[in-house]
């Protein structure tokens, strides 16, 4: 596979995933932050309500528009345990990162935002990586060889002029 048409895979894949998880994070925080507003729910049981809200739109999102794949019960079962080990890590950054965060000045809604931030940022970057390199490999190399190969054009010959057909040549010399 060319480097060019690993790129554009890359993007294909990529660009539909950002916007998902845009989306999905905005729903995932703000099902949080109701739950620990609204309800007696704590921090953490919230951001894992909120995060189980998310991750299940995300997951089926992505599949469809981001790996172009069918959802099956094996690839669902290699999400879960993805998105299970991800989840564990995200309570525990989006726990830690509230002490420094409060002796920064960060408190209520600002310390959830940026722990949630922070939190996000690095279960997606795993996400994305594990999802495509491992889960959805078959999926991505086929995107991959979909690609048209690029031809590269030689460079033209003499001056970058178009050559001058010989009737124009006499025309002018008469």
């Amino acid at each position: 596979m060319s480097s060019t048409a690993h790129g554009s895979a890359l993007k294909k894949q990529l660009v539909p995933f950002i916007i998902i998880g845009i989306g999905c994070a905005v729903l995932d925080f703000g099902v949080t932050y109701a739950l620990t507003k609204l309800t007696p729910l704590g921090r953490i049981p919230a951001k894992a309500v909120g995060w189980c809200v998310g991750t299940l739109a995300a997951y089926l999102l992505n599949s469809r528009f981001a790996f172009r794949a069918e959802v099956n019960a094996k690839k669902a079962g290699a999400v879960f345990i993805l998105y299970a080990s991800t989840l564990a890590a995200q309570l525990l950054i989006y726990d830690w990162a509230a002490r420094p965060l409060e002796a920064l000045g960060f408190h209520e809604f600002w310390r959830d935002l940026v722990s949630f931030v922070i939190a996000q940022g690095v279960a997606t970057v795993t996400n994305f990586v594990l999802q495509r390199h491992v889960i959805f490999r078959r999926e991505t190399k086929m995107i991959a060889s979909a690609e048209p190969t690029v031809v590269k054009q030689k460079p033209p010959m003499g001056d970058g002029n178009p050559p001058v057909p010989p009737s124009a040549v006499s025309a002018t010399s008469e």
